[in-house]
């Protein structure tokens, strides 16, 4: 039987939102290693290792073999991630983690509009007006960063996560397709585990055993990295993709504290206020009627 019923998108916001905490601080995690052992090795057995954990928790939740679409979108974002992470984390290494970020912020933007072209979604003008708000926050924070020394590798590091942002919005949107296709456990593990296959084609020319200091860093990266997956993908799966993306704007928040925590990394006044901007536009954004969703049962 079929029945409709209706849930906040405040509640799908939300889950996603944390979805988001969780990954940045699995970002400082990746940082520090990137920064001690390279980014393929950091990247490969952090994945490897959640693989392994999702894979656990798909098996509890009764596994099952994925669909012959679910398996065709579980391969085009393992094959996107890939590439997308290990710009990300080597740009990451060579930048401030609040730079980053805000680099990284076109991803959103960008998937508005994929949103409205690809998936047909209907981009309200509350969402538009808050991302383009949004867009001016974080032009704030590159005016203040530009007058920071960043070093000699800052520029290739930019370009590193630029590149990266824009593999990201496409990610973004075939996330929502693969939340429609496969359940979040699914998802959790079938994509780290695809991740893992497509970096260990390197293996033997670039893999190296880690460092014993470095191992529970790895740990914590893994189990960050399998929960953020579990959330976003439930909230993907509840939730349309551009209006969802807005939630990307808190990783802002996140990336600034564990830089100056971790890291020893200024944070400008006028990073404080572009963050101020983009924040507020998040939660002018999030203000939406409920979505109709069907259920079966």
């Amino acid at each position: 039987m079929t029945h409709s019923r209706h849930l906040s998108p405040a509640v799908a916001f939300a889950v996603a939102a944390a979805g988001i905490g969780l990954f940045s601080i699995m970002d400082a995690f990746m940082k520090s290693m990137t920064l001690a052992m390279g980014v393929y090795n950091a990247l490969f057995w952090r994945t490897m290792l959640s693989a392994g954990i999702g894979g656990i928790a798909w098996r509890a939740g009764g596994g099952g073999l994925p669909t012959r679409r679910a398996a065709r979108l579980h391969l085009i974002r393992g094959a996107i991630t890939a590439a997308m992470a290990l710009l990300f984390f080597w740009g990451l290494a060579r930048v401030p983690m609040a730079q980053a970020i805000a680099l990284s912020y076109i991803a959103p933007l960008l998937a508005l509009l994929l949103g409205a072209l690809v998936l047909k979604e209907r981009v309200g003008a509350r969402v538009i007006a808050a991302s383009l708000a949004a867009l001016a926050g974080v032009a704030t924070i590159l005016a203040g960063q530009s007058r920071m020394a960043l070093g000699p590798e800052a520029f290739a590091g930019a370009l590193a996560i630029l590149a990266s942002a824009m593999l990201y919005a496409v990610n973004l949107i075939v996330a929502r397709l693969q939340s429609q296709a496969a359940r979040p456990g699914e998802i959790a593990f079938v994509q780290s585990a695809i991740v893992t296959l497509i970096l260990a084609c390197a293996a033997p020319w670039l893999a190296q055993f880690p460092p014993s200091p470095q191992w529970w860093k790895i740990a914590v990266a893994a189990c960050l990295a399998t929960a953020s997956l579990f959330l976003l993908a439930w909230a993907y799966a509840h939730g349309e993709a551009g209006y969802l993306a807005t939630t990307e704007y808190t990783s802002f928040v996140y990336a600034a504290v564990l830089g100056w925590a971790i890291f020893g990394e200024r944070v400008a006044i006028t990073t404080l206020v572009g963050a101020g901007v983009i924040i507020a536009a998040c939660l002018w954004g999030a203000r939406r009627a409920a979505l109709p969703l069907e259920a079966t049962a």
